[in-house]
């Protein structure tokens, strides 16, 4: 039976030591993680080699082992990420606001960490260093559950963070991972009310349904991403192919990808074969309505009910010429998940009308959806995207991981 409780008590333990650490403490430990992700990425990739390797033998897709694998590359910009973050200023202690009140108490509202975060997510072992840099910055302690794929990988780059976070004189087990990752690891995470404060889950729908329907743990909901592109008849239609392209093929596995395409009528038949001439390059499936298959022949196949909802993660893309605007808006609000949507167009007004008639996380306007990440928005990394409405919405930061308190400074005042 997996006894969490342990991991729980001295992850609330670090909590504390870590909510009154300096910035400078905690910037020491994010600079010397970033220092040996880099001088020990031999160690690190060769176990990410062991991990892909065994992934690919039990036949885990293309475009969802590259979210696994690591080269030298990706383990710079990872560091990279620590170190944005650490540059980043401390949101803990910022006053948000005050005043003194009628009766003379001086009331201040602060921001805190919030305490103890769990993260549940699946084989993207950059979550495990995004998270924990995050974390640590904002003074929260982390419980890292990653997926099985990725746990040679995650044991290795937990072990490098757990021993800066020591050498810098702060509590290692602000930084705990999960090496069980079973299911019933995942479920006494989402059953430790008490001992964590907030739970976060980053990967597929089926994940996050679980967390939100059996946790009693407060959840966060992140990441699942029917990522819309609605292209306007005012649009210039070698941007809009431009765009498509890259928020289709760039990277198909993640969750700011683009998985539908919304044509107005008055511009298919010019921009649908110029699209596919371009995603025929990566051999990019088209399933499409009625019309895009009289444009574009019988290389398309029939979109479904079900096409419409999915999240492909893979080189599949849903299109459908529309009539106008309010079509795609509809279209939009029947299917989104509340990620990320876009419009391409030069005009004003229908930028305008999407903009406001869209309710989603991220709403763009002539660019592509790939740019909804931490690191993009200048967070320095992301602890996950929310599609929430409380507490979150969009690139989680440090803001994000914190609460507020209020400080109430009298002088013996009573209440009447």
């Amino acid at each position: 039976m997996f006894d969490f409780e342990p991991i729980g008590i001295s992850a609330r333990e670090a909590s504390r030591g870590l909510a009154s650490a300096g910035t400078e403490k905690k910037n020491e430990a994010l600079r010397l993680i970033a220092r040996e992700l880099i001088s020990r990425k031999r160690d690190i990739l060769d176990q990410n080699r062991a991990d892909v390797k065994a992934a690919e033998a039990k036949g885990v897709k293309s475009t969802l082992t590259d979210r696994l694998y690591l080269n030298e590359k990706r383990i710079e910009g990872i560091a990279e990420g620590v170190l944005k973050v650490a540059d980043l200023g401390d949101p803990v202690g910022e006053v948000i606001s005050g005043e003194t009140r009628p009766n003379g108490l001086r009331i201040k509202k602060v921001r805190v960490p919030l305490g103890v975060v769990g993260i549940i997510y699946e084989s993207r072992p950059n979550v495990t260093v995004d998270a924990a840099a995050l974390c640590l910055k904002s003074g929260n302690a982390a419980i890292l559950r990653g997926g099985s794929d990725a746990i040679g990988t995650n044991i290795v780059l937990a072990a490098i963070m757990r021993d800066c976070v020591k050498k810098a004189g702060l509590p290692e087990n602000a930084i705990q991972l999960l090496a069980d990752t079973s299911h019933e690891s995942a479920n006494a995470l989402m059953h430790a009310h008490g001992l964590v404060d907030v739970l976060i889950p980053r990967g597929g729908a089926g994940l996050i349904r679980s967390c939100v329907e059996n946790s009693t743990v407060p959840v966060i909901e992140t990441g699942v991403g029917n990522c819309h592109i609605y292209v306007d008849s005012a649009a210039n239609i070698n941007m809009a192919v431009d765009i498509i392209d890259n928020a289709k093929t760039q990277r198909p596995g993640v969750c700011n990808a683009c998985e539908t395409v919304l044509v107005h009528r008055d511009i298919a038949e010019e921009l649908l074969p110029k699209l596919k001439k371009r995603l025929d390059a990566h051999r990019v499936e088209i399933r499409g309505c009625k019309i895009t298959k009289m444009i574009l022949g019988s290389s398309v196949t029939d979109a479904t009910e079900e096409d419409w909802a999915t999240e492909y993660l893979d080189y599949i893309l849903a299109v459908k010429v529309v009539d106008n605007i309010f079509d795609a808006v509809e279209h939009i609000r029947k299917y989104s998940t509340g990620h990320s949507e876009c419009i391409v167009t030069d005009s004003l007004p229908a930028a305008e009308e999407f903009t406001s008639a869209i309710d989603a996380a991220a709403v763009y306007v002539n660019a592509s959806t790939r740019f909804t990440d931490g690191f993009e928005f200048g967070l320095g990394a992301e602890i996950g995207i929310s599609t929430a409405k409380l507490h979150a919405r969009g690139p989680m930061g440090l803001r994000e991981l914190t609460t507020v308190k209020y400080i109430i400074n009298g002088s013996g005042q009573i209440r009447q």
